[in-house]
């Protein structure tokens, strides 16, 4: 069998815990910040789980990734 390709643009965006679960980027903390509270610009800082019905699609994006 031939060797699969990583999708670059996917590895960059997405990290794999120690149980083999995926992270990935909260969206909304890039412009109109000032109209955000504090708080939630706090949270959304923090990364969030990757939801089981996108992960069988990114793991064919990201082969080597548990």
């Amino acid at each position: 069998m031939p060797k699969l390709k990583t999708h670059k643009g996917a590895a960059k965006r997405f990290k794999l815990t120690r149980r083999g679960k995926l992270l990935r980027r909260r969206a909304g903390l890039r412009h109109l910040l000032t109209s955000k509270r504090h708080k939630r610009k706090r949270h959304l800082r923090r990364a969030g789980l990757v939801s089981t019905a996108e992960k069988a699609h990114l793991q064919r994006l990201l082969p080597y990734a548990g």
